[in-house]
């Protein structure tokens, strides 16, 4: 069995020439082509999008909202709050928070009274911050107020929509007496000042008990309780009607706070209403708080 020769694949120098030409350029059109794809092809993660960077390097790090002071002022609806403040925990009831349409979650909220669900809102609840974590300036109370309604009366509420506040009324609120207010109201308003200011102190100075006391313990005394938690605590606001308190023995400033059912007038004392702390800023047993409202509201029918 013979073998036949072998020959070379290259016999002419036309062929030799056309092998050194493919050999290097067949490998740079490669090349090229490789960069080509690389160059146009979408790139993602940091870095990759050259004028996005260049532009979030040069922005200023501040921004400044220009308002005109004298505009009418737009209140957002009780929606947009919803969406924009209150949806991180409500849409999914997150934290204990009753889950917004779910009428089960939001019936004993609802049975508390709308003054009730506003408080909270406004100042806070368990895990939820004060106003959902915003600020007066970011929302206006009666703009807080519209989101209760609305998420409340999803959830099987009947409330009515707040009133709206008059046009200047919260700019008038916050801003400083004008330049011409008479003298006495100057004074009226140093006296308030100071009147407050010695509540407050005398807030401060309640003397708390070391520990509550046992479950189901009950004052010896209701009445006598309730009459010494009182000139302890309760008359540092309510003897002079410092701090928008309903002064004792005043009939008409305690009427509309008795047209509410004495559940609700109990939860105000003991868990706070406006600038009342809870139980007055003492640690009370909830039984001599309770007796110490009794007290206040029999002294005033």
């Amino acid at each position: 069995m013979s073998e036949a020769p072998h020959g070379a694949p290259i016999r002419t120098p036309a062929q030799l020439i056309a092998a050194v030409i493919a050999g290097f350029g067949i490998p740079v059109a490669i090349i090229i082509l490789l960069a080509v794809y690389v160059d146009t092809s979408t790139r993602t993660g940091a870095g990759t999008n050259i004028d996005a960077s260049v532009v979030e390097r040069i922005a200023p790090a501040a921004k400044v909202d220009i308002r005109d002071a004298n505009a009418p002022r737009v209140y957002k609806t009780g929606e947009e709050v919803f969406k924009a403040v209150c949806s991180t925990c409500h849409a999914a009831g997150t934290a204990g928070a009753p889950k917004f349409g779910d009428a089960g979650a939001w019936a004993p909220r609802i049975g508390e009274g709308y003054d009730t669900l506003l408080h909270n809102a406004l100042n806070g609840k368990g895990a939820m911050p004060p106003r959902g974590g915003t600020s007066p300036d970011d929302y206006s109370d009666f703009e807080i107020a519209r989101a209760v309604v609305y998420m409340a009366n999803n959830g099987g509420g009947k409330f009515a929509e707040p009133a709206q506040p008059a046009s200047g009324g919260a700019a008038s609120a916050g801003a400083s007496a004008p330049a011409s207010a008479s003298a006495p109201t100057a004074a009226s308003g140093a006296t308030e000042n100071a009147q407050a200011a010695a509540a407050v102190a005398a807030l401060a100075s309640v003397p708390q008990t070391a520990s509550a006391p046992a479950a189901g313990a009950q004052s010896a005394d209701a009445s006598q309780a309730g009459k010494a938690l009182y000139e302890q605590v309760c008359q540092a606001c309510h003897a002079a009607g410092v701090l928008n308190a309903p002064k004792f023995g005043d009939k008409a400033a305690w009427a509309p706070r008795l047209k509410e059912p004495m559940d609700t007038v109990y939860n105000y004392a003991l868990h706070g209403k406006g600038a009342m702390p809870p139980k007055g800023g003492s640690n009370a047993p909830d039984a001599d708080v309770k007796a110490a409202v009794d007290y206040m509201v029999n002294a005033s029918k």
